[in-house]
C-alpha cells in the first residue's frame, strides 16, 4: 500500500476515533444511568463554597436523571474565564457555570451557550413561563448582553456595604452607627488610627474591579462611557486618590489580599471593612465582637452609584441531553427553597422576586437578620457592572488589577497611572 494512502486512512481512523470519544464524553453516565454534568462556580469557602456543596449533594439526592459535579474556580470570574478558554482551546466545557457581570459581552462573544429559554422551550413545556413569572424585567435585563440577547439568568445579586465593628468605634469615642460619607471614612479611619492603633478601613482587593467602580461612578466618574474607557475623569482621579492617600500617606487603611483583608477585620484589627454583602455570613458567623452593616456611603452632594454584582448562571453544555440536565439543575437552584439556602449561606439579595416574602423562603430569615437590610434597602442605586466591549475584557480587567496593586503600593500617582491605562485599555477596544 503507498505511504501516502497509509497516511490517509491513519488520519480518517484518528478523526473516528476522536469523535466517538467527544461524543462518549458529551453524554457521560454515571452507574447509575444519570447524566453527569459539570457546574463552574467561583465560592470559595468563605463565600458560599459549603452552600454550594450542600445543594449540589441535595439536588443529586433527589434527581433520578442528572449528577452534578461542582468545580470551584480561583481568582474570581477572571479566573473561571481564563479556565473556561483552556477547556474551550481543548475541545471541551462545563455545562452550567457562572459569569459575573463584568464579563457579560466577553463571555457572549467569545463562547459557546444556548439562551436557557431555548432549553425550556424545546424540552421543559410545563416551565414555558418561569422566567417570566419569576423574575422582574429589569432584573432580567442583567442577564443580557449589549446586543440585547438573553445570555443566562441572574443567580447572584449583590452590593458592597461598609461592615463596622461597634467595639472598636465605641472605643475611638465615635457613632457606633458608623460614617454616612467617604469623607467621614477618612476621618472615622484617623481618629481609629490615633485613638486604638488599629487601621481603620480595609476596601476590598479581590480579582476584580467592582468595588473601585463603586468608588468612583459614586464620586462622579464613568467606568466606560460610549464604549471606551473613561475612568481617568477628574472625579476618578479624585476618587482614587482618596484612597490611595488613606493606605499610602495617611496609613490609617490596609492594603492586602482580599482573604486576609476580610479576616483581619473579623480578628478585630481593622474597624471597618468595604466589601460585598455575600460576606455577610462569614463575617456575621465568626466576628467575635459588635458588628454591624451599613449601607455603603455616599460622596458628600453626590448620588450613591453600586454596580451590581454577583453572577448570572449561563448554559454551555453542547450535547442536547446534558442542556436538558443543565436546565433541570438551573430549575432546582431557582426554586425558593434553594434560592433561601443561597441567601443564607452567602447574603446575596436573590434575584428571584417572591422569595423574600415566602414562608419557606426567607421571610422570617430576613427580619431576624438585619445585616441583610442595607444590601436590600439600596438595591434601587444599582448599576450595571461595566464590562468592556470586544474580545479585550479579559486583558483590560487585568491591567487595571495591576494598575490597582501600583497605586496602592505608591509607585505611581493615581493622575498618571488612570490616564496611562485608559489609552493602553481603549487601544485595545474596537
Amino acid at each position: 500500500m503507498k505511504r501516502w494512502l497509509q497516511i490517509a486512512l491513519f488520519i480518517i481512523l484518528i478523526s473516528f476515533l476522536a469523535a466517538c470519544n467527544s461524543e462518549a464524553a458529551g453524554n457521560e453516565s454515571n452507574e447509575d444511568g444519570k447524566t453527569v454534568i459539570e457546574y463552574w462556580h467561583v465560592n470559595a469557602e468563605t463565600q458560599g463554597g459549603q452552600t454550594v456543596t450542600e445543594l449540589v449533594e441535595e439536588f443529586n439526592a433527589q434527581s433520578d436523571t442528572v449528577e452534578v459535579v461542582a468545580k470551584y474556580n480561583p481568582d474570581m470570574y477572571k479566573g473561571l474565564m481564563q479556565n473556561m478558554q483552556a477547556e474551550a482551546a481543548a475541545g471541551n466545557s462545563p455545562a452550567v457555570v457562572q459569569i459575573g457581570w463584568a464579563f457579560m459581552d466577553y463571555f457572549s462573544g467569545n463562547f459557546e451557550y444556548t439562551p436557557p429559554q431555548n432549553v425550556i422551550d424545546e424540552h421543559f413545556p410545563d416551565d414555558a413561563t418561569f422566567l417570566e413569572d419569576h423574575f422582574l424585567p429589569n432584573v432580567m435585563d442583567l442577564a443580557k448582553n449589549s446586543d440585547g440577547e438573553q445570555v443566562g439568568v441572574p443567580y447572584s445579586l449583590s452590593t458592597p456595604v461598609l461592615y463596622i465593628n461597634k467595639d472598636i468605634l465605641r472605643e475611638a469615642g465615635l457613632d457606633t452607627d458608623g460614617p454616612q460619607t467617604w469623607e467621614e471614612v477618612k476621618e472615622f479611619s484617623e481618629v481609629i488610627k490615633e485613638e486604638t492603633g488599629n487601621y481603620g478601613l480595609y476596601f476590598q482587593e479581590p480579582a476584580d474591579n467592582w468595588a473601585t467602580q463603586a468608588l468612583l461612578e459614586s464620586n462622579g466618574a464613568s467606568f466606560i462611557k460610549d464604549g471606551q474607557a473613561a475612568f481617568a475623569s477628574e472625579e476618578g482621579i479624585e476618587a482614587y486618590q482618596f484612597l490611595t492617600d488613606m493606605i499610602v500617606e495617611d496609613e490609617t487603611a490596609l492594603h492586602i489580599g482580599w482573604d486576609q483583608g476580610v479576616q483581619s477585620f473579623i480578628d478585630g484589627s481593622v474597624a471597618m471593612a468595604y466589601t460585598t454583602i455575600a460576606q455577610r455570613s462569614n463575617i456575621q458567623d465568626n466576628a467575635q465582637f459588635d458588628v454591624a452593616a451599613v449601607e455603603s456611603p455616599a460622596w458628600e452632594g453626590k448620588e450613591v452609584k453600586l454596580p451590581a454584582g454577583g453572577a448570572m448562571l449561563a448554559i454551555t453544555a453542547q450535547e442536547e441531553e446534558e442542556q436538558k440536565a443543565a436546565w433541570e439543575f438551573m430549575s432546582y437552584l431557582y426554586s425558593v427553597e434553594a434560592m433561601a439556602e443561597w441567601t443564607k449561606g452567602t447574603g446575596y439579595v436573590p434575584p428571584r422576586h417572591d422569595v423574600s416574602e415566602a414562608e419557606n423562603g426567607l421571610n422570617t430569615y430576613l427580619e431576624e437578620n438585619e445585616m441583610m437590610t442595607p444590601a436590600i434597602n439600596q438595591m434601587d442605586g444599582v448599576v450595571p457592572w461595566a464590562s468592556f466591549p470586544g474580545n479585550a475584557g479579559l486583558q483590560a480587567e487585568q491591567m487595571l488589577l495591576d494598575l490597582r496593586e501600583q497605586l496602592l503600593e505608591g509607585s505611581i500617582s493615581p493622575e498618571e497611572g488612570l490616564k496611562t491605562t485608559q489609552d493602553e485599555i481603549n487601544a485595545l477596544l474596537p
